[in-house]
């Protein structure tokens, strides 16, 4: 029996596979802690196991005799486990996220042994990301609602879905005008705090919408980018005026969507603003 610390579970695993010199599938471990990235880097916590090396003589017999779980029973049984062993929302979200690529390894090996057809298998790997991606986004929404609760606005909807690395952030109330601030400035400020926030614990990218600000800004850019498409077309090349935060992002995805097989790359002037190009050079067709 060995005691391991490690950043991740996977490296405590590894570590452990080292140690007792066998291979992690032959490894009986107990997780006495889950990892945690902490809040903004702080209250980090490293992932700790105890592990010992299984009789695998022993464990072959009992493969003889023992029924094999189906694929469902051990899904579920992940699942009902996760939630009596820990109700702490962040504990539950961790470990069936250091959890999620060995339960598609054993779905994989489940569907080999009961003969289960690839979409099944396709559907249960599926169901089980999104399991994942709903704890994310209510244990998210749970934090962000705390966070708005120390400010002086008041804020009554926060809303949070997470769908393919992308979270979907809705926040509205009495003073959502004023959470945006004069031009942006505080939308702007409260979405760089989110992104460093979430992409780099969860490595997630997010699209905010506070009241209706996000999609007027949208329909604003696709208006003044009309005459920008129509010199592009005729020209083959093209630039935007300098655009301030959330706007040159907004550029960018439209003029990428309009023009998938060109160069299109936000750019920094001297003075540090920064606008949209789009040509020729750089294309996948020219390297």
């Amino acid at each position: 029996m060995t005691k391991v610390e490690a950043p991740t579970l996977e490296e405590a695993y590894k570590k452990a596979s080292l140690v007792l010199e066998c291979s992690i599938s032959e490894l009986q471990c107990e997780v006495v802690q889950h990892p945690n990235n902490g809040i903004l880097g702080f209250l980090k916590k490293n992932a700790i196991i105890v592990a010992t090396r299984k009789n695998t003589t022993s464990e072959s017999k009992k493969k003889e005799y023992v029924r094999v779980p189906s694929m469902e029973e051990r899904t579920a049984s992940r699942i009902i486990d996760a939630v009596k062993e820990d109700t702490s929302k962040e504990k539950i979200l961790d470990k069936s996220l250091n959890e999620d690529s060995q339960l598609k390894k054993d779905i994989i090996v489940d569907a080999f042994f009961e003969d289960k057809t690839e979409e099944k298998v396709s559907k249960t790997v599926e169901e089980t990301e999104n399991i994942v991606y709903d704890e994310l986004a209510q244990m998210i929404e749970a934090d962000l609602k705390e966070l708005l609760s120390y400010s002086c606005f008041e804020i009554d909807v926060v809303e949070v879905d997470v769908i393919d690395n992308m979270a979907l952030i809705f926040i509205d109330g009495e003073d959502a005008a004023l959470l945006i601030g004069k031009e942006g400035y505080r939308y702007n400020a409260l979405s760089y705090m989110l992104f460093n926030w979430l992409h780099s614990k969860y490595e997630l990218f997010i699209k905010l919408e506070i009241a209706e600000f996000l999609t007027t800004q949208q329909e604003m850019i696709k208006a003044y980018m009309k005459p920008v498409i129509e010199t592009i077309e005729k020209t083959g090349r093209g630039k935007t005026r300098f655009l301030d935060g959330i706007l040159v992002q907004i550029a960018l995805e439209q003029l990428r969507e309009r023009f998938p097989d060109k160069y299109v790359a936000v750019k920094t002037s001297k003075d540090g603003k920064k606008f949209v190009v789009i040509n020729e050079f750089n294309t996948k067709s020219n390297g």
